[in-house]
């Protein structure tokens, strides 16, 4: 009995503590923070998926006589500098890593993209339907991505309007959690919905 009230105190404390941090909107400060890494994974995942496709779309347009050498260097170039990007959990949080992150990726796009608008040119390649599948895949992947980064940017919003807010703030700056960066947004309206991969019309 005399170690259960000399606990009592203590207990009495901790609970205090509890409750404390829960008013001041800790609890919530680390939902959203869970659901910012959640989301943030969520892009990583679908970035790696695009990047495992091109080596297969490489390979099938290599075969292509006459093909040009140099979108297809671009290409190439393009996944390894993207690939190259040590990706960490404290990327997300850096913003110049994240910057960079970004414009490789979008390096990658521009590069996939010329690839596509050029194979157009060669009809052995519109009938390759092993080629044409990767196609389908790769569109399917990019729309992955485009849901996958707003979801990220909304919930990276919601998160730093939330540590922004009276008495979060107070408590985030005690337990040390600062505003995330974000992706540069050049085109909101072009976020707003996923982009489809142009596939110059297939016939």
């Amino acid at each position: 009995m005399p170690n259960l009230r000399s606990c009592l105190p203590r207990l009495l404390a901790a609970l205090l503590l509890a409750l404390s941090l829960a008013g001041c909107g800790y609890n919530e400060i680390q939902t959203q923070d869970q659901g910012v890494k959640a989301a943030w994974a969520e892009v990583l995942s679908q970035y790696q998926r695009r990047a495992d496709l091109i080596p297969n779309i490489v390979n099938a347009v290599k075969g292509e006589a006459n093909f040009e050498q140099d979108t297809l260097t671009k290409v190439i170039e393009a996944r390894a500098k993207a690939t190259s990007i040590q990706v960490t959990p404290e990327l997300a949080n850096d913003p110049q890593a994240l910057k960079n992150f970004q414009q490789a990726q979008g390096e990658l796009s521009s590069a996939l993209s010329r690839l596509l608008v050029v194979s157009e040119n060669y009809p052995s390649l519109k009938t390759n339907q092993g080629f044409q599948d990767l196609r389908v895949e790769l569109e399917g992947t990019e729309n992955r991505i485009a849901i996958a980064r707003n979801r990220y940017i909304k919930s990276v919003e919601g998160y730093n309007v939330f540590i922004r807010q009276v008495p979060q703030n107070f408590t985030a700056m005690v337990m040390g959690y600062k505003e995330k960066p974000q992706f540069a947004v050049d085109n909101e309206k072009a976020l707003a919905t996923p982009p489809t991969v142009d596939f110059g019309g297939k016939k």
